[in-house]
């Protein structure tokens, strides 16, 4: 009868450990295919109007995609050999476009996704926990006053992030924190850094700055050229694969503190290394990108419903789903209006704001202040 037991505990802790699902892999599969086609339809349109099948044959084109002069050119920022037109119109204008907005979309997806865990707040996001509005702050400060440190823009992001959430973080402490004083300090400091936002402005004598980081503060992938992919690559790659990693020790964070100091987690020093994980990766993207409110909100949400709630599937779905929706919002953004590109946090923002509000109406008991 021990024996019985012995080999159902074993098959039970492989049907655990067994995260990777049919439904994991079929909407991973899904959201690829969503983030090539939406990508190949950003590609076709543009003042160089060129069909589908063009663009196709531009991206795959294996003159370039063999090339390692052209490679070296886009990724270290050498001179870029003589391509073709329609070469030149995809791989240099618009295909880095696509790309930063997969950046970003998984960056932000995985952030969001982070600081539910460590807050245990299923209404956190960097947006929400003024990690966006304070490291926007410390991007503007540097493109308005500081613009020679413009190569060192994912780590000032950082560093204006952090400061945000650890102010957020002391507000909230009483004895420890809640879900709705997290929130509402949160707000808080989303409004102080939203001021001295504005008044950067003052400090701005050329126009085309000005307009740049209004179009920067509402999140847009306007313009984006290789130098973004070059500044924002790096430390994505390495906040991704840090947060992958730290899977299982956000599941053990969800069933609680004290479930988690009597499985051996130091739950301080986790949350902590976790949230500065999470920090980074909304700096990368904020870098690149600005400001795209709610992202990190609605994206690990939608990923959650449909993949469910362990992190080690929740992870690998963001990776994928949160580059779809980028890619797609910009692709609305870009051609909602036909003599006009809307900035893609417009988008993001119209869809997060009700989804927001939708998610605090559902919550029965958000805790005490």
């Amino acid at each position: 009868m021990e024996d019985v037991k012995s080999v159902g505990g074993h098959s039970a802790a492989r049907e655990r450990d067994g995260w990777v699902t049919g439904t994991l892999v079929l909407f991973c599969l899904a959201s690829a295919i969503v983030t090539v086609v939406a990508g190949v339809v950003q590609m076709s349109f543009g003042e160089y109007s060129m069909t589908v099948v063009e663009t196709w044959h531009a991206v795959f084109n294996p003159t370039v995609v063999f090339n390692l002069d052209v490679w070296s050119a886009f990724l270290l920022g050498t001179e870029t050999p003589e391509m073709s037109v329609a070469s030149i119109v995809v791989w240099e204008l618009r295909l880095p476009r696509v790309l930063v907005g997969i950046i970003a979309g998984a960056t932000l997806s995985i952030s969001g996704a982070i600081f539910q865990a460590v807050t245990r707040n299923e209404l956190a996001s960097p947006f929400v926990l003024g990690v966006s509005s304070g490291a926007g702050f410390a991007v503007l400060a540097t493109l308005i006053v500081f613009s020679g440190l413009s190569q060192l823009l994912p780590l000032i992001a950082t560093v204006g992030g952090a400061a945000a959430f650890l102010i957020v973080y002391t507000i909230a402490w009483k004895g420890g924190t809640s879900p709705v004083r997290l929130v509402l300090a949160g707000v808080i400091v989303n409004m102080v850094f939203q001021s001295l936002q504005q008044g950067l402005f003052f400090f701005a004598d050329d126009i085309g700055v000005v307009q740049t980081a209004i179009a920067w503060l509402t999140g847009s992938l306007t313009g984006t050229r290789w130098d973004q992919v070059r500044i924002a690559i790096l430390p994505a790659l390495l906040s991704i694969v840090i947060a992958i990693g730290g899977a299982r020790q956000l599941n053990v964070l969800m069933l609680g503190e004290q479930t988690a100091r009597s499985l051996g987690m130091r739950v301080e020093r986790t949350r902590f290394l976790l949230s500065v994980v999470a920090i980074l990766a909304a700096s990368v993207a904020i870098a690149v990108a600005g400001i795209v409110s709610f992202f990190g909100l609605v994206v690990p949400h939608i990923v959650r419903n449909t993949v469910g709630g362990d992190y080690r599937r929740l992870m690998v779905g963001c990776l994928f789903a949160g580059p779809a929706l980028m890619v797609v919002a910009d692709v609305g953004a870009r051609l909602a209006l036909p003599s006009i590109q809307l900035p893609v946090g417009v988008v993001t923002g119209l869809v997060g704001g009700p989804y927001f509000l939708y998610l605090m109406r559902r919550q029965q008991t958000m805790g005490e202040l």
